[in-house]
């Protein structure tokens, strides 16, 4: 993409703009951030905080923001719109997984075969994120829940391992952002966020079975996914594959920067910086087909419009 030369007809892009998003987009972001400063000649502000709270900054405080994107597309279609946006696109996936320390207690002994059986131990302190405002805390219980749930006539554990898991847990913090200090001092043995930042980080982790990670896109899988249920102060949220949202505010005051950066991500410079920071790009990006007309041309020209993606009903 080359840098736009706006014509006498063309009202000049802004030189700022403000991006609201998941903690656990902050890797992408921020390594996306000064290329495309460079690139398009634009100022970007971002931050980075649980994707319910970030919505909440838009539908509650009356914050404006030029982009927002959540792990979580539904927060965008179930609460963003129709008052606060016309429109989102799905634009990549990730998974559940654990992490923890080389020196953490049972770090010789687990392994993807016995995680539950390693974390249900006494003394083990198990971190995630809260719930209420954040959907790597509220998938963290989910993929809980989801290891007592029978899943082809089978399931990893009873129901007296989950609540022993759920005992040994904790929310030390209202994001997934700080998870990752905290195991390192000690403070917390395991924790469960997203495979993407488990992958980036250094630390060992353990990649988590189909059945309980949330990444499959199939109709068994998501039927299975379905059976979790998470109630929180914000809401109640029912388990389904993972699926990050983004779109443009309406009450944007950069809305052509926002679409910029959305077709950045839909295109190859942000679906490298996506993989390489293990996230999984959806190519090409999936947006509404109810909201066609109204998403920006830029965003369009790169997207495919769908009525569902895989057994996700848009």
């Amino acid at each position: 993409m080359d840098t736009e030369t706006p014509t006498e007809t063309e009202t000049p892009l802004s030189d700022s703009m403000t991006i609201f998003h998941a903690g656990s987009l902050a890797p992408p972001f921020s390594e996306a951030e000064p290329q495309f400063e460079e690139e398009f000649g634009v100022d970007v502000t971002r931050e980075a905080k649980g994707s319910v709270a970030s919505t909440q900054k838009i539908t509650q405080q009356g914050r404006s923001a030029d982009v927002l994107g959540t792990s979580d597309f539904r927060l965008i279609r179930n609460r963003v719109l129709p008052d606060f946006g016309d429109w989102y696109a799905i634009f990549t996936t990730n998974s559940m997984s654990i992490q923890y320390r080389e020196d953490s207690p049972g770090a010789d002994d687990i392994s993807a075969d016995n995680w539950w059986e390693v974390l249900t131990r006494d003394d083990i302190t198990i971190g995630h994120s809260d719930p209420a405002v954040d959907p790597g805390g509220y998938r963290a219980v989910m993929t809980q829940q989801l290891g007592a749930e029978e899943f082809q006539g089978e399931r990893l554990y009873d129901d007296e391992t989950y609540q022993q898991l759920r005992q040994n847990s904790v929310v030390p913090t209202g994001t997934e952002t700080n998870l990752e200090g905290q195991l390192e001092s000690g403070e917390l043995d395991y924790v469960f966020y997203y495979q993407s930042i488990s992958a980036s980080s250094g630390l060992p982790y353990v990649n988590l079975q189909d059945e309980v990670d949330l990444s499959q896109a199939t109709t068994d899988y998501a039927e299975h996914y379905a059976k979790a249920e998470v109630e929180t102060d914000s809401g109640t949220f029912t388990g389904a594959p993972i699926a990050y949202g983004i779109t443009v505010p309406s009450v944007a005051e950069a809305p052509e920067r926002g679409a910029q950066w959305i077709e950045y991500f839909a295109t190859d410079p942000g679906r490298a910086v996506l993989e390489e920071l293990g996230l999984v790009p959806v190519d090409p990006i999936v947006v509404p087909s109810a909201s066609e007309d109204a998403i920006p041309d830029r965003v369009m020209e790169v997207a495919s419009a769908q009525d569902n993606l895989g057994p996700l009903e848009l």
